[in-house]
């Protein structure tokens, strides 16, 4: 065995599939394992991650995650992590808690960034500060004002789970895991359940620490161009510090059940949809094989796609035309030591649960003895191999894709490469499918004979959060009783202490032992991506010529200005039904299918966005698809099918996909609801953010239940906005192509792509005029829960403030320091933040997951106030131009490299518009600051507020500030 810096070589093996050598190593000292992946992606990935089986909802886990991260030995301020945000270059920063494990991983393109990145996250996991403060921020404690006060619970992650269990969805998935591991670990809510998170204790929290943070229980990823021997002499330094110790053990296996088993439980709805009798939500749930087999879990992966990979899948068609439900639930978790399989429906009647559980069976049944298609089966593997081969991971790392990936057996003794090899389990697989009745063989094994099967029912409850909020009060009113004056004073004054220590800034000799990187060693010229603005049929087409690994990726755009402003709502259903109704030669399965079969997949997307120096917008829709170059023409003629002969009067599939859309904005309400409340405050100011929240807003939700409810009076004229759509946006003269792909295939595709746009209407089209449908003023909305989600926003620009760089280090600043110390550290909301669109010039404040109302709205002002009067140092200065570049900088895959140039040339942003941007980013002074201030400061006269939020901390806000909110019911 080869050794260096410590560790010992296990085994080295070349991963072609992803252009990889993998060795794997252990620390002679401790036994603690790594794998160290060698490549030539300049976005190099760190992880370390821990196994942390929970024994309790106290959620010890999840506030470990957030305490290890303020402050340690070598970096000891409060929040290095934030420290880390202001003035890196990282293209990726964060932690998470799992059931059974807690990962800190980063990724940066920069080496020293990376490797300062690595020392910091080393330090604070191995040599965490833990003070009993950090327990009190992150995780909870008493606030108290008063002796006569009223004794409150204030937490980071408590509000943050608070917000988690507002989510239906979240509390149907943590019911299926409990139901299905009655017996282990795996019942057990490693978030935290608010109602027990007040029962930890911080010794509890440290000998957590003790116990589960130790070399010797670790396992590292490292993945990049990095020097290989670097990554083991930098891990050598923290793990040689400590001696050998036992692992956490392994999470026992979940004994079998020799029977079905039936789960009902309850989630919180608001009055408002209380009488709605659609809104259970139900699922069938399986106990499958351990992670650790590859080759199953790899086939099971696969029959889950079969199954229910797209809307035409047989067994996700089955329960939409059964009409029973709204929309389809099903998910695989394969990050568990056992995997779970679940699929069911949501907006259900109760009394209609029994159908459901029998739907979901009968139709295994008949798929088993009947026999799959094999179009879908061939779609499915397609589909499958075709995400493998591209590995886009998007803007997320692919570095830490793979070691999340290697983790799902790593962590339960298994083996890790051959978790992230797929070319000789998808052979294996192709020749057991060929030989027949392999996947009809998976449904009878691990579905329909397997009796760890559980049915899980969610009913709405219209009383839930009063329930849960009065046993907060009154368990609070209880301990309070229980206290003497002493008591009492003892938790005012350790109130006050907590603030004192939030509000004290860290020493500058303690700020100074942040590593980072320096103004000379930032790149001063943009990054151009290579285009050249072409001409086919009178279309203007953007070629990119960039390396893809094979896929060619095309963007088919249409100018949505050619479009009446009453048809802008239909845009969303209108894009689905245009991919998911069929074409006048095959109905939407045989369509999918063939999607899935010649292309790597076709989806629809809007571009809104302000121009520069203009008051119109750019707004489009555009359809996205991508193939390898072999079957680009297919690529071609299925979006000919699908333009010109997609079947818009299909009313039954219409109303399937209108369901659908309700139903998926209504879950993302509670836990996206920071993102509602900025759309509609946009939506105030400028045209393009109009158009976003008339097509993803609330007013889309309240549109959607509109059409459903006219689908059987106004079919006729909803039929003929569909096809008016179509004909109007249907016109070369409005239209443009945007292609990214290589030279060589380029050539090959060009004449191709002129062929397919001289097959589409010419057109005449002529510009509709849309006016402001949302005049300014404050809105509250109601929906279930016991957080809120806070916003104000206000047009900057309108004082006569003009775009410049500055304001990206600003903002960037402003977040880090006294919106993040007041709102999340002081106030306990889990995230706040502000930011410009430097092209419409609204500038918004947020909060998410928030406890507090009228506190954020005087924080978002005396955020203002701060930036008036700030004084910072020149190092302050030169973290927030660094952690700015950063943003600017966000690493893309090829295909998001040609997206954005397109965008930029729709929204008139030249090459000299982004290098002067750069420049002015790089040269921000602290006149700078005030300057914004001042100009924020007369801006907000004109501001506008809004709040997402449950109803009595809205009606509270309207008593404190009488007439604050309009009062809008949601959910």
């Amino acid at each position: 065995m080869q050794a260096s810096h410590g560790f010992e070589l296990i085994r080295e093996q070349n991963i072609p599939e992803i252009n990889s050598l993998a060795r794997l190593y252990r620390h002679e000292k401790t036994g603690a394992l790594f794998l160290s992946l060698i490549n030539d992606d300049e976005n190099k990935s760190f992880g370390i991650n821990f196994r942390t089986p929970v024994s309790d909802s106290t959620g010890v886990a999840h506030i470990l995650e957030h305490s290890v991260l303020c402050g340690s030995r070598k970096y000891p301020v409060k929040e290095p992590f934030i420290e880390l945000a202001k003035s890196s270059l990282n293209t990726f920063l964060n932690a998470f808690t799992y059931p059974d494990k807690t990962c800190y991983p980063v990724a940066s393109q920069n080496l020293q960034d990376f490797y300062n990145l690595i020392d910091v996250y080393l330090d604070t996991v191995f040599h965490p500060r833990l003070l009993r403060q950090t327990f009190e921020q992150e995780g909870w404690h008493y606030e108290l004002e008063s002796k006569e006060g009223e004794l409150v619970y204030r937490g980071v992650v408590f509000n943050e789970m608070k917000g988690a269990y507002a989510s239906p969805e979240n509390a149907l998935a943590d019911a299926v895991q409990a139901s299905l591991f009655p017996d282990t670990i795996y019942r057990f809510d490693s978030g935290g359940d608010p109602e027990h998170i007040p029962d930890l204790t911080y010794e509890q929290l440290r000998a957590f620490h003790a116990r589960y943070y130790h070399p010797s229980n670790s396992l590292t990823v490292m993945y990049g161009d990095d020097p290989p021997e670097e990554r083991l002499r930098l891990l050598n330094a923290y793990f040689s510090e400590f001696e050998r110790q036992e692992p956490a053990p392994e999470v026992p296996l979940q004994p079998r059940f020799s029977a079905p088993r039936r789960v009902v439980q309850r989630y919180a709805v608001g009055p408002e949809t209380a009488d709605e009798p659609n809104r259970s939500m139900l699922t069938v749930n399986w106990l499958l094989t351990e992670t650790t087999d590859i080759p199953t879990m790899f086939a099971l992966m696969m029959l889950d796609e079969v199954l229910l990979g797209t809307t035409a899948s047989p067994l996700y068609k089955a329960l939409t035309d059964s009409g029973l439900g709204e929309e389809v639930i099903s998910w695989m978790d394969r990050n568990l030591r056992q995997a779970t399989f679940s699929v069911g429906l949501k907006g259900i009647r109760s009394e209609d649960a029994d159908k459901v559980e029998q739907l979901v069976l009968c139709t295994l049944e008949k798929l088993s003895d009947e026999g799959l298609d094999p179009g879908t089966v061939e779609a499915a593997f397609n589909t499958v191999e075709f995400g493998l081969r591209e590995n886009n991971t998007g803007s997320f790392p692919r570095g830490l894709a793979m070691m999340l990936r290697a983790l799902t057996v790593w962590l339960y003794g298994g083996d890790p490469i051959a978790a992230l090899a797929f070319e000789q389990p998808l052979a294996e697989l192709r020749e057991k499918v060929a030989q027949g009745g392999f996947f009809e063989g998976l449904i009878q094994q691990y579905l329909l004979s397997n009796p760890h099967r559980t049915t899980v029912l969610l009913e709405p409850d219209p009383d839930l959060d009063k329930k849960r909020a009065e046993k907060e009060r009154a368990r609070l009113r209880h301990t309070l009783a229980q206290m003497s004056d002493a008591e009492k004073e003892q938790v005012i004054a350790n109130t006050q202490r907590l603030k004192e220590f939030q509000t004290t800034p860290d020493p500058p000799e303690a700020l100074a032992t942040i590593p980072t990187l320096h103004l000379e060693d930032i790149e001063r010229q943009t990054k151009a991506v290579p285009i050249e603005v072409l001409e086919s049929r009178g279309v203007p087409v953007f070629y990119h010529d960039l390396f893809t690994n094979g896929v060619l990726y095309l963007d088919v755009g249409f100018d949505l200005h050619t479009l009446p402003q009453e048809l802008l709502p239909y845009l969303g259903l209108f894009g689905r039904a245009l991919l998911e109704t069929g074409t006048e030669k095959e109905d939407f399965v045989r369509l999918t299918q063939r999607i899935g079969q010649k292309t790597g997949g076709i989806y629809q997307t809007l571009l809104l966005s302000s121009r520069r120096n203009e008051k119109r917008s750019a707004a489009w829709f555009i359809l996205r698809g991508k193939a390898t170059p072999a079957n680009a023409t297919e690529l071609l003629a299925i979006l000919n099918d699908v333009l010109l002969t997609a079947r818009l009067d299909d009313k039954e599939r219409i109303l399937q996909l209108a369901l659908e859309e309700k139903a998926q904005l209504e879950s993302r309400l509670a836990p996206s609801g920071s993102g509602f409340v900025v759309r509609r405050l946009r939506a105030q100011f400028s045209e393009a953010d109009m158009v976003s929240e008339l097509v993803g807003g609330i007013s889309y939700l309240f549109f959607l239940r509109w059409f459903l409810s006219a689908m059987e009076t106004e079919w006729q004229t909803i039929r003929e906005n569909f096809e008016r759509m179509r004909s109007l946006l249907l016109q070369r003269n409005a239209m443009i192509a945007n292609v990214t792909v290589d030279e060589t295939h380029w050539l090959q595709f060009q004449p191709h792509l002129e062929a397919f746009l001289s097959e589409l209407p010419e057109g005449s089209p002529e510009r509709a005029m849309w006016k402001p449908v949302f005049t300014p003023h404050n809105e509250g909305f109601t929906i279930p829960g016991q957080v809120n989600h806070v916003g104000m926003a206000f047009d900057l620009y309108a004082v006569g403030y003009e775009e410049h760089g500055s304001v990206l280090p600003i903002q960037n600043y402003l977040n880090t320091t006294y919106l993040w110390e007041r709102v999340r550290m002081e106030g306990g909301a889990y995230g706040a933040g502000c930011g410009l669109d430097r092209l419409s010039g609204i500038f918004a404040f947020s909060s998410y997951r928030d406890p507090n109302l009228i506190q954020t709205l005087n924080n978002f002002e005396g955020a203002i106030r701060f930036l008036r009067e700030v004084e910072i140092s020149d190092m302050e200065r030169e973290r927030a131009i660094i952690g700015a570049i950063g943003d600017l900088d966000a690493y893309q895959l090829p295909d998001a490299k040609g997206y954005s140039s397109m965008v930029r040339q729709l929204v008139g942003i030249t090459e000299e518009d982004r290098q002067r941007f750069r420049e002015e980013v790089l040269s921000t002074t602290l006149a700078d600051f005030r300057r914004l201030g001042e100009a924020l400061y007369e801006a907000s006269r004109n501001s506008v507020v809004g709040v997402v939020g449950p109803r009595e901390r809205i009606e509270a806000a309207n008593a404190e500030r009488p007439g604050l909110f309009e009062i809008v019911p949601v959910l």
